[in-house]
């Protein structure tokens, strides 16, 4: 047992990143620090906390790798404009508006009121705009229009009534993205990937006329990077991201950085997907965005990679829109190593799936896994991050030439840094369960975040002629993320792990199965407000999956427990909750393959939508009591080249700010290329 429990730490450690050693090169400037003297968690504010993270390995880098750093984090910083125009077509004035008010007034900064605006300043940065980044629900500032607009004045900053009134009329534009049954979920969004006039039905058409009109359809991510406006005659039209195009002057400061890049590039094959990358942002045009995936996933050799582009489509109701984001990450080599294992096993892990036949891929093609240590993240990454990664995401290239997974190693790291036991305590069924939790979590947690990345999102084929993203609509983004978690849950309790020397024992997996469980029927219910649904995507798979279970399970699986007036979660039965896992894994992986939107529907709709409100209440009361925000998001480290008597580069600085608000202001100063 002992010799289980040291490997189980050398793995979490791997996998949550190794601190940064005390000794430093003499001739580096970064500033490295040991986890010791290192603040983790510099500010608190409404449901959110700050937390910050390091850069291990910075120094060890040769300097054409660390000025690669440095060009690519900077590409990501100079698109971030972006991402904040994409949530809601107000956001950019709005945000330069409070820049002003934060960066020039003279009066009273001890105020409630200046403490609300400065509080609903950090929201609008955290969540890149007015509405919450999770619960899609606009910011309810703390302080009065009068008492803004007196600050504007004072500060130099305006404001147009419709911009005022987004900030001050609760019903107007009130969710960033509504995904109600019945409702017409573009009209009603306020996201901006369409003009407030169009409508659900309109759009639908219009990409509907639009494939028709394509030789390939299928091999193209439709609609991916453009935002759609009426036209001449009222009808539809898109406007393409590029460099003369919508957001042109973000793009071509993209594009600049990105060519430094290329200068610089560890080999061939990198260098050839950031030219493929720059083609795609000069042209806009979707065949050269699958051109760039395809070299990007060619492109394995080399410690330093990136994730960057229109990418990920939670923020569009539809399911189309991508949203910008940049994530540049430094290989971790010894926990890529330890868990390469994953990666060399796909086949075996797809041949053994319970899926049906026809829907298993014959060839599971070209997976790349890789524990990393991020550098820097912009857009829809920052400051709000994943912890892993799975890219790209069209079904036709991970078939055909395979795709790249990430775990956030120093991400994962931080998170566990600055965590505290409270949580898992109040909401533990029992000691037993507390104590798998406390030996096992952190490590069951990260290789059911491996398993999600490196195989759930690379498994499973579609039926010919399916493209799930377009019949599954608003609900295929939940749908994709629980079928990720149910291929990762289902083969946590194999004994493949421990063949591998991933987990010591199934007591680990336990661990796993305890926390999914508890986080899908009551934790993350703390995200939401009282009255609400469930909105978010991942928090729709999560409730989908474990209220999917409990139902069909029934008390012999797992109940829910009441004592002292207070629930848990009371698993049964291991073995059948896995058995389960895997029934729900095989229709999940059926309605993708064909595309069965109604199946997807029923059961989103009957499991991961609807929230018990007294449930609900008590999960809030109890959770209100450990002071612990629900949410969490990251100031990122700072790069700075340091320049030699020829004006060359002659290192890159990596320092740790620990204030929110300076680099916000910071960032809205060197990165305002969106007016």
């Amino acid at each position: 047992m002992n010799k289980w429990i040291i490997m189980s730490m050398a793995l979490f450690l791997a996998l949550t990143a190794c601190k940064p050693k005390q000794e430093e090169e003499p001739e580096s400037t970064t500033s490295e620090v040991t986890s010791g003297d290192f603040n983790w968690n510099p500010d608190n504010f409404d449901d959110k906390r700050i937390l910050r993270y390091q850069i291990p390995g910075f120094d060890s880098l040769s300097l054409n790798q660390k000025k690669l750093v440095y060009y690519l984090t900077q590409a990501g910083l100079a698109g971030r404009d972006i991402m904040y125009d994409q949530n809601y077509r107000h956001n950019l004035a709005i945000r330069h508006a409070l820049e002003k008010v934060i960066s020039n007034f003279n009066g009273d900064r001890n105020s409630a009121d200046w403490a609300a605006v400065e509080d609903y300043a950090k929201n609008v940065w955290f969540s890149s705009g007015i509405h919450h980044h999770y619960s899609n629900d606009k910011f309810v500032p703390g302080f009065s229009r009068e008492y803004f607009e007196g600050l504007m004045q004072e500060s130099g900053a305006t404001l147009d009534d419709e911009s005022l009134r987004a900030i001050f009329d609760p019903a107007f534009d009130a969710v960033k993205i509504d995904q109600r049954e019945g409702v017409d979920v573009v009209k009603s969004s306020a996201v901006n990937f369409y003009a407030p006039d169009i409508t659900q039905a309109e759009v639908e058409a219009f990409y509907k006329q639009k494939k028709q009109n394509m030789a390939d359809p299928d091999k193209v991510e439709i609609g991916l990077n453009s935002r759609i406006v009426r036209g001449e005659g009222g009808k539809l039209e898109e406007q393409v991201i590029k460099a003369d195009g919508l957001y042109g002057p973000a793009v071509r400061q993209m594009i600049g950085w990105l060519e430094k890049a290329v200068e610089v590039a560890e080999n061939q094959p990198q260098a050839d997907a950031l030219r493929a990358l720059i083609k795609y942002y000069q042209t806009g045009d979707l065949a050269d965005w699958s051109a760039f995936n395809i070299a990007w996933v060619k492109a394995t050799d080399g410690d330093i990679d990136y994730i960057t582009g229109f990418v990920e489509v939670y923020q569009d109701p539809l399911g189309l829109k991508g949203s910008f984001e940049t994530i540049v990450q430094i290989k971790d080599f010894e926990a890529s190593a330890r868990m390469e294992k994953v990666a060399a096993q796909a086949q075996w892990f797809e041949d053994h799936a319970p899926l049906m036949e026809q829907h298993k891929k014959k060839q599971v093609m070209g997976i790349a896994y890789r524990v990393v240590n991020v550098a820097g993240e912009s857009g829809d990454a920052s400051p709000a991050t994943p912890i892993g990664v799975n890219l790209p995401n069209a079904d036709w290239i991970r078939k055909e030439y395979g795709s790249k997974s990430v775990s956030l190693g120093n991400i994962l790291h931080a998170y566990s840094s600055a965590e505290g036991p409270g949580m898992t305590s109040e909401f533990a069924n029992d000691e037993e369960e507390l104590e798998l939790g406390k030996k096992y979590g952190d490590l069951a947690g990260d290789l059911h975040t491996a398993l999600h990345e490196v195989l759930g999102h690379a498994s499973g084929q579609l039926e010919p002629g399916v493209n799930p993203s377009e019949a599954l609509k608003q609900y295929f983004s939940p749908l994709e993320e629980g079928r990720a978690d149910l291929f990762a849950l289902y083969y946590m309790m194999d004994p493949k792990m421990e063949e591998l020397g991933l987990l010591p024992s199934p007591d680990a997996a336990k661990a796993e199965y305890d926390s999914y469980m508890r986080n899908g029927l009551m934790l993350q219910l703390r995200r939401i407000k009282p009255g609400k649904s469930i909105e978010e995507a991942h928090m729709r798979n999560r409730a989908m999956i474990a209220r999917w279970v409990l139902d069909k399970g029934g008390p012999e699986v797992v109940t829910m427990a009441k004592r002292d007036g207070k629930t848990y979660v009371d698993i049964k039965d291991y073995n059948k909750m896995r058995d389960l896992f895997g029934q729900l894994l095989r229709e999940v992986q059926r309605i993708k393959s064909q595309g069965d939107f109604e199946a997807a529907k029923n059961l989103f709709e009957t499991y991961g939508v609807k929230v018990d409100p007294a449930l609900h209440a008590e999960v809030l009361e109890r959770a209100s009591k450990l002071n612990i925000p629900p949410y969490s998001g990251f100031i990122n480290p700072k790069l700075t080249p340091v320049m030699g008597e020829g004006g060359q580069i002659t290192d890159i600085k990596v320092e740790y700010p620990e204030d929110f608000i300076q680099q916000m202001l910071e960032y809205g100063r060197d990165y305002n290329f969106l007016q």
